[in-house]
């Protein structure tokens, strides 16, 4: 496509002093632009990759990646629902049985909202990573007619209690009484805190045995559903559609995605709007490039009609000025991509530092759910990146490049 004089030329254009220092300034302002643009996209999409990536993981390992529920609330059978599900699909690996209930918490003073999950743990351990995230104490305390429970650490933390302290849980299901309806109030021991690293769950989610909560939310042998683990979290929709075919009617099935489909939506929005906006902060830099080039055109005008006497034609010019605009584009896309690259890569250590000499919290909980800021490098982001930068200071460069090619040998030289 160029032939080597005008590679040579290019190249020597592109390191010779200009005439005026402006020009070079401007120059190495268009490359340190495109470098910074670059840089900034890499890092904003590595991050919404790294939350997207450590949310989905969080909310997995805490609501499971498919549920079973019934339609009237009550799963009565649910041990012959759970292995006809685990024979009938290989990729279903594990199950466990769950009762979930709205409740309030108190403890001395402080009274606390919470969701209570009734749960069996030699089966919740196989399809949650809470036993994993436990802080003191452990999940195999809840056994049944104990009346332990574990808690998060931020329910802990608000409420003021540790392990071995005595909370009371208020459920809405009452007694009907002659003085109104009195609500069930039950005494447990915590037994143990977990702490997942989400806000949403940490402060608000109680845990205790299933037997339990079958006796408290009056539930008899019946549970709320059955919670499984599959081999790919991935392909869930494919396995709930294949499940239809085998469950019973009244069964309905939910996985991860249908119950935070708003929010995964919402990010991925909030992905492409950002590489657009951070995309048009790459092009106001690469067409930086436009007026270097003019004013390099400018500068070299006495050596462009020197070129075209010598028999340089047109399309040869045209390619100089494209090769050296070119070059500059692809340095400061290089550099914007290795710096954008380490920066992802040490993305928390940055924040961390800032919050230490800032004291400061950027990264907070009860917003972003989760108190750090994670990173993920995706090839193909980074690849995309890199192309339409380069792209766009290819494109720069043909309005410039073309007028340098217009250049009339006469008029450039008369006054030389």
């Amino acid at each position: 496509m160029f032939n080597k004089f005008e590679i040579t030329v290019g190249l020597r254009y592109l390191r010779a002093k200009q005439k005026s220092s402006f020009v070079s300034f401007i120059s190495l302002v268009s490359i340190v632009g495109i470098a910074l643009g670059v840089a900034a996209l890499i890092t904003v999409l590595s991050v919404m990759n790294g939350f997207q990536k450590e949310i989905r993981g969080k909310i997995i390992g805490v609501t499971a990646h498919m549920q079973l529920l019934d339609a009237s609330g009550n799963l009565k059978n649910w041990q012959q629902i759970a292995e006809l599900t685990h024979k009938s699909n290989p990729h279903v690996l594990q199950y466990a049985p769950y009762v979930d209930g709205q409740a309030l918490v108190s403890f001395d003073s402080n009274v606390s909202g919470v969701v209570v999950r009734g749960i069996e743990p030699t089966f919740e351990r196989g399809v949650d990573n809470i036993d994993q995230n436990m802080v003191k104490g452990a999940t195999k305390t809840l056994e049944s007619g104990a009346f332990n429970v574990v808690i998060g650490s931020g329910l802990a933390k608000q409420l003021g209690v540790e392990v071995g302290d005595k909370i009371t849980l208020i459920t809405p299901d009452g007694q009907i009484t002659p003085a109104g309806m009195l609500p069930r109030v039950k005494q447990f021991t915590v037994s143990g805190i977990f702490n997942v690293h989400m806000y949403e769950y940490d402060s608000s989610l109680v845990l205790i045995n299933l037997h339990d909560a079958q006796v408290l939310f009056k539930l008899a042998d019946g549970v709320t559903g059955i919670r499984l683990k599959v081999d790919d979290v991935m392909q869930t929709q494919k396995i709930k559609y294949a499940l239809e075919g085998y469950l019973p009617e009244n069964i309905i099935i939910t996985d991860w995605i249908e119950q935070h489909q708003n929010y995964f939506s919402a990010v991925e929005l909030e992905k492409k709007m950002m590489f657009v906006i951070l995309t048009l902060i790459v092009a106001v830099a690469a067409f930086n490039l436009v007026s270097t080039l003019v004013m390099t055109v400018n500068d070299k005008k006495t050596d462009i009609a020197i070129l075209r006497t010598m028999g340089a034609s047109k399309r040869s010019i045209m390619h100089v000025f494209i090769i050296q605009g070119g070059i500059s584009g692809i340095i400061g896309t290089v550099s914007g991509t290795i710096l954008g690259i380490i920066m992802a890569l040490n993305v928390g250590s940055v924040v961390h530092f800032i919050e230490t000499i800032t004291g400061t919290k950027l990264v907070n909980a009860d917003v972003y759910l989760i108190d750090y800021l994670p990173s993920q490098i995706i090839a193909s982001d980074v690849i995309s990146i890199f192309i339409v930068s380069i792209l766009l200071s290819i494109v720069a460069t043909l309005y410039p490049s073309y007028s340098a090619s217009r250049t009339d040998p006469v008029e450039a030289l008369r006054y030389e």
